[in-house]
């Protein structure tokens, strides 16, 4: 009863354009004003305790680092250097976007920052190449979905908090599934560049344009695979990751490439401010949600209902890959993340999910709801850069987002795809 009051209550506030974060905090309340009158006092000490957590830290510096990078020149090196190796390339251009995705996502975290910052620049360059508008707009939103599954990943974070797992372990088990969409959309590329006669292969290898590129973007190139031995080698926390990378950032975009302002550190802060504070009210209100279910035995209910149906390990998975699926249609990332672990994860468990393959399928399922609409936050910051309907941006990017959900069954099918590297460095999974 209390799951259909919350959720109905949700579902019309949010219809009638209440912000998502104080939907969820007026179906709580509303429920609790009927229910338990008394609990009402507690409501300021739930939200404040579900913000206040060091680990928290970590997710606004990392959009702080991302942000940094955009302006300071990382970016720019980053894409110069894919740019040397794989231009010549049949389908270049599209290749190039899908590689830049894997590293700026090791960087930043944020698949909606990588689409912003990538995007400016490879859709003129892509459409200019031969690419049509709404392939080169489809396969820059497509590979962004990276960005939130390599490591670092802003998600992990959030998950980590709620399930209890170990940031460093989460950061390992995405690395497997986000390397294997970036494969197999690097391969689909080139597919369909060769089929239709997308960027032809009109240049050839430059050596010496080459060691150009990898001299002058080494240091853009170190920062991820930093950040990554730090969290996982247990050198410093993530928190402490991140605020190594903003600090990296800095320097680098200071006195290394020398195109960093104090003008853009500014404006970049008040970007990060902006887009933390808001993921920040959403997770303060959803532990509201989340303790209501709690106390109504919520999990443990869902729990017994699934168990009750003897379905097969394939089968929870199927099941519950199509929840993800549907879901982040309609909500974005966090929230989805806030709602669905403390439900889902003690079922999962119960047909021996474990905490980080848990993790991963839902990550990789819900970013792929970041490129569907109606919600869709990369179609929008597409949007924003080429003004084409979000619908067209759609179609472009869905072959490639086939192949989000075809690594998303095989680690649902296939558990050591996300276990096996954790265990390798050391992590119960």
């Amino acid at each position: 009863m209390i799951i259909i009051f919350l959720l109905l209550g949700l579902v019309v506030f949010a219809a009638i354009g209440v912000p998502l974060a104080f939907a969820i905090g007026a179906s709580c309340i509303s429920y609790m004003s009927v229910s338990t009158p008394m609990f009402l006092s507690m409501i300021p000490q739930r939200v404040w305790n579900g913000v206040y957590s060091e680990l928290m830290i970590a997710m606004p510096l990392f959009m702080l680092a991302g942000e940094l990078m955009n302006v300071g020149g990382i970016t720019n090196r980053i894409i110069n250097f894919c740019m040397a190796i794989l231009k010549p390339i049949r389908g270049g251009l599209g290749e190039v976007n899908i590689v830049a995705s894997m590293i700026f996502g090791g960087i930043s975290g944020s698949s909606v920052a990588d689409t912003s910052a990538l995007g400016s620049i490879l859709i003129p360059a892509m459409q200019k190449e031969g690419y049509p508008a709404d392939a080169s707009a489809g396969i820059t939103v497509a590979s962004s979905t990276m960005g939130m599954i390599i490591p670092p990943s802003t998600p992990m974070v959030v998950y980590s908090m709620v399930s209890g797992g170990s940031v460093g372990a989460l950061f390992m088990a995405g690395a497997v599934p986000g390397i294997l969409i970036g494969l197999t959309q690097l391969v689909l590329v080139y597919i369909i560049s060769a089929r239709k006669g997308w960027h032809p292969a009109r240049e050839k290898f430059d050596p010496k344009q080459f060691w150009k590129a990898v001299l002058a973007g080494i240091p853009a190139l170190l920062m991820p695979l930093f950040i990554i031995v730090c969290v996982s080698g247990g050198v410093c926390t993530a928190s402490e990751s991140a605020g190594v990378a903003v600090l990296y950032s800095v320097l680098v975009g200071f006195f290394i490439y020398r195109e960093l302002k104090w003008a853009d550190i500014w404006t970049a802060l008040k970007k990060t401010l902006i887009s933390s504070s808001s993921i920040m009210i959403i997770i303060g209100f959803t532990q509201i949600f989340t303790w209501m279910l709690t106390m109504g035995n919520v999990p443990q209910i869902v729990a017994n209902f699934f168990l009750s149906l003897n379905m097969p390990y394939w089968g929870v998975a199927v099941v519950f890959d199509i929840l993800i699926l549907i879901i982040g249609t309609f909500i974005d990332v966090s929230p989805a993340i806030l709602l669905l672990t403390p439900i889902m994860l003690p079922v999962m468990n119960s047909y021996g999910f474990s905490t980080l393959q848990f993790g991963a399928m839902m990550i990789t399922g819900l970013a792929i709801g970041l490129v569907t609409p109606p919600v869709g936050m990369c179609l929008n910051a597409c949007n924003k850069i080429n003004r084409m309907p979000i619908i067209d941006i759609f179609k472009g990017a869905l072959p490639y987002v086939i192949c989000n959900v075809i690594v998303l069954i095989c680690i649902s099918v296939f558990p050591g795809l996300t276990t096996a590297l954790p265990i390798a460095m050391g992590y119960t999974p």
